[in-house]
């Protein structure tokens, strides 16, 4: 009697130990997988990333203003395979950047990796330009980068392997011709925020540097093939940047380097 009452009792006592052993299991996965923070997502470069880091074993975090546009993007992702998912917000609020950084890391683990690919051509003309538009294009470009790295600092102190990787432009080069480009662009205030992003990058590079979290920019030089610059002569491969921050984040040696 007494051996069949400790039999029921060992056998009661398995599903509920199977269980904490499965969820322990499933919290020790969870903390050792890396999540990238695709932040401005769209086709293009950051389309190319967030593939390339999922092939690499990421979790995908993807941002943008388009809701719908970027659950698809997400979706695209999960049936795939990979552990993805879509958090719409404006990377040029504060307070949107906290709240996805959270809601992020909730879901899909501690941040690894941030790349900042958003942009906005607001500005477009420095002399017809309200204030406010000034202030958007430099919200996103700078200041909404470095919410981001605030918010996820303590993910990226505690990550093996972390890293900001952040994609420059060639209007932020110094130089008469660019400038005119910038111009007949309608892009002047995009020039400027990528100038203040590229000294903000080298700045990020050296803070960070103690915390062992690597910086990496690629500043590219030309137009992109599926981007909103892209009228049909554009020669750069998304796919190949992607692959060229990939080089960049595994090597952590070169911070700053150009593409095209």
């Amino acid at each position: 009697m007494k051996s069949k009452t400790l039999e029921r009792s060992v056998l009661g006592t398995r599903p509920a130990a199977a269980v904490a052993t499965k969820e322990r299991l499933v919290a020790s996965q969870r903390d050792m997988s890396k999540t990238i923070l695709v932040c401005g997502h769209g086709p293009g470069i950051s389309d190319a990333v967030a593939k390339k880091f999922a092939s690499e074993g990421f979790s995908v975090a993807l941002v943008a203003r388009s809701a719908d546009k970027v659950a698809a993007a997400a979706a695209a992702l999960e049936a795939k395979g990979v552990k993805a998912a879509a958090f719409p917000a404006d990377l040029g609020d504060p307070a949107a950047i906290k709240a996805l950084v959270a809601s992020a890391r909730s879901k899909l683990g501690p941040i690894t990796v941030i790349h900042w690919n958003a942009y906005t051509r607001a500005g477009g003309d420095l002399l017809q330009a309200s204030p406010s538009e000034i202030r958007t294009s430099f919200d996103v470009g700078v200041t909404g980068l470095v919410v981001a790295v605030q918010e996820a600092l303590p993910d990226l102190r505690a990550q093996k392997d972390a890293a900001v990787l952040i994609t420059g432009g060639g209007l932020s080069v110094y130089d008469a011709k660019v400038d005119a480009m910038a111009v007949q662009w309608g892009a002047m205030g995009l020039a400027v925020t990528k100038a203040a992003q590229h000294k903000l990058a080298g700045l990020l590079t050296e803070k960070l540097r103690g915390d062992g979290i690597y910086v990496g920019e690629i500043v590219v030089l030309g137009l992109v093939k599926g981007t909103a610059f892209d009228t049909g002569n554009a020669q750069l491969e998304p796919s190949a940047i992607a692959g060229k921050f990939w080089e960049l984040y595994a090597g952590r040696t070169l911070h700053t380097v150009n593409f095209g």
